[in-house]
């Protein structure tokens, strides 16, 4: 009996879909702040641009509304979301938290090959430091502490973190403006790697912990002009 024809109907798989691709160029332009948070995103002068129907563009607003990156208002239109204080007070905790618990497993699971791939990034972070370039320290940061998630290896805790981050990505670049938290920023992650190289898991979830909620004093303090 020969086989049975594949029907015609099967889905055939494809590259990401149109409206993928747009939500991904404009989450990378959100991050870089090409569009400002609070900012009205003009969905047809971006389908022009962009060489595409409004059809397109709407399927991809939708998905970075579900992140909760841009906010669809009824009648007004889509804007980039601004995280208000209070956002940023009730989001760090809750990220100090996870990357920490993330630093302590990382720290437990840590082979030497794992600590010299960390010790490679956090070289990249000095290099960024004494050059004083502030957007490749926050790329190198990024970075790093992706390896640590790596390294804990707790697909349910990295996939919290990183949909945790997509929304901090919004406002963390602005900490390293603060006067002297660049230097600050670099002397936290080299406590971090000193705990994760000596294995200490408590130390290096408590030090990571410390890290975010510094961060978020830094912003707190470059908002009031401090």
């Amino acid at each position: 009996m020969n086989a049975r024809a594949p029907s015609s109907a099967a889905p055939v798989l494809s590259s990401p879909a149109l409206y993928e691709q747009v939500a991904e160029r404009l989450r990378s332009r959100i991050y870089a702040h090409e569009l400002a948070p609070g900012a009205w995103i003009d969905e047809q002068t971006l389908a022009i641009e962009y060489g595409i129907s409004r059809t397109p563009m709407r399927e991809a607003l939708k998905v970075l509304a579900a992140e909760g990156l841009v906010q669809l208002k009824p009648r007004r239109g889509c804007y980039v979301t601004e995280l208000s204080e209070q956002d940023l007070d009730e989001i760090f905790p809750v990220i100090a938290m996870l990357e920490g618990r993330s630093a302590f497993e990382a720290a437990e699971k840590a082979t030497a090959v794992d600590i010299a791939r960390l010790e490679a990034l956090h070289e990249r972070l000095e290099h960024c430091a004494v050059a004083g370039d502030t957007d490749r320290f926050f790329e190198a940061n990024q970075a790093f502490h992706a390896a640590i998630r790596d390294l804990a290896g707790n697909r349910w805790l990295s996939q919290v973190i990183d949909d945790t981050r997509k929304m901090l990505k919004l406002t963390r670049r602005d900490s390293l403006r603060l006067e002297g938290r660049l230097k600050q920023s670099l002397a936290e992650h080299r406590a971090i790697l000193k705990a994760i190289q000596r294995r200490d898991g408590n130390e290096a979830g408590r030090l990571m912990q410390a890290h975010l909620l510094s961060g978020r004093a830094a912003l707190a303090k470059l908002k009031s002009g401090g």
